[in-house]
């Protein structure tokens, strides 16, 4: 079997610095920008209303499609053109239009159809799809994302309390709350809508991310044993290099499968694809550099327990002053 990146030395904790000023940085602008621009980009599914794939014959003028649904007394709706000149989206999400869909799922998708017909004839457009969601169910939506979120977190927080001791599960609960709040930022920097299949991305990442972390810290537990004498950080930095070879195969193919949805499997799943792909190199940032950084922090700002440790140093020298002391005592002892 070939192995890639064998007995690699790298020191990949020695920029963490440069790593955490890059993270923080990139966090904050998110942060910012909630406080400037408000909420994310919700999609129908969670703020309701309507939703219309066009597909046009010829080259449509976006200005007659806009006067079109307006005249069907749809006002505000927000018309985009997406990958070919005669493919559009239309969708209305005015208080107006998501109360009206309480009273009837196809209205507002009715009277738009209807008036686009009559306007450009039942041959030059057709409808390729069509989401109405009422206020009430796209508020059960967004609660039930939420509530995902939240019990993935506490969930995620018991198997790693379980599986590992406070320090590392402490670091590797930290490192999934940052990449929660990276791939937050990033949705909303980059204006990606917020839909069910976005919200299906990031329990993704975090399953990801936090099985990256978990097998570092695996590494790092086998080595802690079997090179006692060795510092922490040449410990963490030796666990990375050991897994290095397997991460590197693991997000390669990952990303291939990502960037293969991305660029083929159309609009629908396209922010599904973007984040995704984000995630893959927030897993990687994250287990080598977040996650190791807080373990040797918290490791050396509550040490463990100063007897264990001492007898971990003086466990060599013991053996070998009783190897010593057996090899005298044969010389000594007369032959019979």
């Amino acid at each position: 079997m070939i192995r890639i990146f064998h007995h690699t030395t790298f020191d990949f904790l020695r920029h963490w610095r440069t790593a955490a000023i890059i993270t923080a940085a990139f966090i904050a602008l998110g942060i910012g920008s909630f406080a400037v621009t408000g909420a994310p980009n919700y999609s129908i599914e969670f703020t309701g209303g309507t939703l219309m794939q066009l597909d046009f014959k010829t080259p449509p003028d976006v200005a007659a499609i806009r006067s079109t649904v307006e005249s069907a007394g749809v006002t505000g709706a927000e018309i985009t053109q997406y990958g070919e000149a005669t493919s559009y989206t239309v969708r209305a999400q005015d208080e107006a239009s998501v109360e009206e869909q309480a009273g009837g799922a196809e209205g507002v998708a009715g009277k738009i159809k209807t008036a686009l017909t009559l306007r450009f004839g039942a041959d030059e457009v057709t409808v390729v799809r069509t989401e109405a969601v009422g206020p009430k169910v796209g508020a059960e939506l967004r609660r039930g994302a939420w509530l995902a979120l939240l019990l993935t977190s506490i969930i995620s927080l018991i198997y790693l309390a379980i599986r590992f001791d406070w320090r590392f599960g402490t670091a590797a609960v930290l490192s999934l709350v940052h990449d929660v709040l990276l791939t937050i930022a990033f949705i909303k920097l980059f204006d990606i809508e917020v839909s069910l299949t976005v919200v299906a991305a990031i329990l993704t990442v975090l399953g990801y991310s936090a099985n990256d972390t978990i097998i570092i810290f695996d590494r790092v537990r086998e080595n802690l044993k079997k090179h006692r004498n060795v510092s922490l950080y040449d410990t963490v930095n030796r666990s990375i290099n050991e897994t290095l070879g397997r991460s590197i195969m693991t997000h390669a193919t990952t990303l291939a499968a990502t960037l293969a949805l991305l660029f083929f499997a159309g609009p629908v799943l396209r922010p599904f694809s973007i984040v995704m792909a984000f995630g893959v190199v927030v897993a990687v940032f994250s287990s080598m550099y977040v996650a190791s950084s807080l373990l040797i922090y918290i490791e050396r700002r509550y040490p463990r327990d100063t007897d264990d440790k001492n007898k971990r140093r003086e466990a060599p020298a013991v053996t070998a002053g009783k190897a010593a002391q057996a090899a005298k005592a044969r010389t000594a002892a007369p032959a019979r």
